[in-house]
């Protein structure tokens, strides 16, 4: 499937073999293309999530079994109050992360039975979250934001996450935060939870971070590069 995200529209198209439109969904204005298809080809489910109508709410589609000629109540998740502003689907497509504008709280979902799994605290101060994605097992789960840290969450072992004064009892603060360094362009980055133990993250500014951590917390930086001093601009 191609899948085209509008601002309030989202096309589904055929591929690669003379793409032809499936279907279009309505959605709420979504000037930040959010979208997210679950990757893992051989899933019993190919799950499209994006905003739904309602401030907050997530639409989740299955492009396996959904056809332009069937008409099929929308299914969504209540995930927030205010405005979604980043999406994420692990591999299967069994599980749904949600954050809102205000960039507190994570809150995963089952896909399935649109039920929350677990609320994970970033922190007590608004946030712009730039991205959250899931390990390949789903074991863990990191977002990052314009605090110009990432977090990184035990989903099934959750005794690893540290408690916090300021979550509730449902609530798991981050198991480890890496600080960036402090250059004004690095606060926008996006984190990528590679295997289990391993985290990369790109920077804004073109520069390149690969982490180790370990489940006691430990997280030390492995490798750094700096893309755009690969070559010269006048190489241009």
């Amino acid at each position: 499937r191609l899948v085209v995200v509008c601002r309030r529209q989202i096309h589904v198209f055929s591929f690669p073999h003379t793409p032809r439109r499936l279907f279009t969904c309505e959605t709420r204005d979504n000037p930040l293309g959010l979208c997210e298809v679950s990757p893992l080809p051989a899933a019993d489910k190919h799950i499209l999530c994006f905003p739904s109508h309602k401030t907050g709410a997530v639409q989740l589609l299955d492009l396996l079994t959904t056809e332009s000629t069937t008409s099929q109540a929308p299914i969504t998740v209540q995930a927030h109050q205010s405005e979604l502003a980043c999406l994420s689907i692990n591999r299967e497509g069994t599980l749904l992360a949600t954050a809102s504008s205000k960039g507190t709280l994570i809150r995963v979902w089952d896909t399935a039975r649109r039920v929350q799994l677990a609320e994970l605290r970033r922190g007590s101060d608004p946030a712009t979250i730039f991205c959250i994605n899931f390990s390949g097992d789903s074991d863990f789960l990191c977002c990052s934001s314009d605090k110009g840290t990432i977090h990184i969450f035990a989903l099934k072992d959750t005794k690893l996450n540290r408690r916090s004064t300021t979550t509730s009892l449902c609530a798991l603060s981050c198991l480890t935060e890496s600080k960036m360094a402090d250059h004004p362009q690095c606060c926008h980055l996006v984190a990528i939870l590679r295997t289990k133990n391993i985290i990369h993250t790109i920077c804004v500014d073109g520069t390149f971070h690969k982490y180790v951590f370990k489940a006691d917390g430990c997280c030390n930086r492995e490798s750094f590069d700096v893309f755009l001093d690969l070559c010269a601009d006048d190489e241009f």
